[in-house]
């Protein structure tokens, strides 16, 4: 379906004279009205119904609604949706002969307090994807903000989440090479982010997209903020299963935040099991900012990968590295793979006890065995 615009999706005021709605009733009228405007959008067999395509050629953004990154919604193309969340729907598309993703975001009619939340990530997202340029992102291409549908169009990852990907596998199951391909990709996209001076806020398995060869891009950004901007923020952000305990406390914090989530997320990749199994997310954030607890670290797992992903989950953020050390250290790790050596014996990130320890026995070793140049 071609599509041009968007048009106001409102519902209609009744012409017969206003009732008096006793105080003890609002409540429910409110649960009512909730109830019927989300009933009204879902009873819609798409959302891309809402894009009316006979006024293709009437209607033109003004000008202060224009933005370079304005889309000419006469190229898209809407087809299947493929994922949905509380307020978005996401839809395969066509824009300008390219297979592209449409994130559509259903801003409420008379919740103030959503509506202005939606909003402001709308507009976050939009300014920081539209800024970014990395083989690790989802490249942006487009948008377009005509309430009661906004949308974002984004390059289409034809594999879909990480967290579909694992979803399909055995427990333990994914090989060394594998972990280490997609934990690069996804720790280089994190380091380009945070040279940006960008805070995610929302890393997780269903916020990292896969390619056809299996490479990772790291999306939605509708949480995320620049890190001089962050500590103007209220509450906490992101998603309780893989959310930094100083977040989860409402404290100050740091890009440090996101190294934490990558720890959880490379727990993942080592199990393909979901963090907090059997847990609520709210069990799940009492567990780790009340009990310090994470996830168990399966003894079959890499000792090199598992110390990584205990540095990276340090309830101390001074302790969690930083991206740039995190890809020093896997990139160590992957030429350890290709060249057949034990990970823990080139591990990138090491405790300088350890170090110290191994130039010991470097030392006691070359004092019993001739070393023949």
């Amino acid at each position: 379906m071609a599509v041009s615009c968007f048009n106001p999706f409102r519902l209609r005021k009744s012409k017969e004279k206003s009732l008096s709605i006793p105080s003890s009733s609002r409540s429910q009228f409110n649960i009512d009205t909730d109830n019927m405007e989300r009933k009204r959008f879902d009873s819609l067999e798409s959302w891309s119904m809402i894009l009316d395509s006979e006024n293709v050629e009437t209607w033109e953004a003004s000008n202060e609604d224009k933005e370079e990154w304005t889309a000419d919604l006469s190229q898209l193309f809407i087809g299947n949706k493929f994922a949905s969340g509380a307020h978005s729907r996401i839809y395969r598309g066509i824009y300008k002969q390219r297979a592209v993703a449409v994130k559509m975001v259903r801003i409420p009619t008379h919740k103030a307090d959503t509506r202005a939340k939606l909003e402001q990530q709308f507009k976050s997202e939009v300014a920081l994807l539209s800024r970014l340029y990395h083989p690790n992102i989802v490249q942006f291409i487009a948008a377009c903000k005509k309430p009661p549908v906004y949308c974002i169009i984004t390059e289409y990852m034809s594999q879909g989440t990480l967290r579909m990907y694992l979803n399909k596998k055995e427990p333990y199951s994914l090989s060394i090479e594998t972990i280490l391909r997609l934990a690069l990709d996804i720790s280089r996209g994190m380091e380009y982010l945070h040279s940006q001076g960008v805070i995610h806020r929302d890393l997780k398995s269903n916020n990292l997209l896969l390619k056809d060869e299996m490479r990772v891009k790291v999306a939605d950004f509708g949480t995320s903020c620049l890190e001089t901007q962050c500590r103007e923020a209220k509450g906490n952000m992101g998603t309780y299963r893989w959310m930094a305990p100083e977040m989860i406390k409402e404290k100050p914090y740091t890009r440090k935040v996101d190294v934490y989530s990558f720890g959880i997320v490379l727990w993942e990749l080592t199990t393909a099991l979901l963090p907090f199994q059997g847990m609520t997310p709210v069990q799940a954030a009492f567990a780790v900012a009340e009990k310090n607890e994470r996830p168990p670290v399966p003894a079959s797992c890499q000792p090199a990968i598992a110390h990584l992903i205990k540095r990276c989950w340090s309830a101390k953020p001074s302790k969690r590295p930083d991206f740039s050390e995190i890809v020093r250290a896997l990139e160590k790790y992957d030429e350890c793979v290709k060249d057949g050596l034990p990970l823990a014996l080139h591990s990138g990130i090491v405790s300088r006890n350890t170090i110290i320890e191994r130039l010991k026995g470097c030392v006691s070793m070359s004092s019993s065995i001739p070393v023949q140049a």
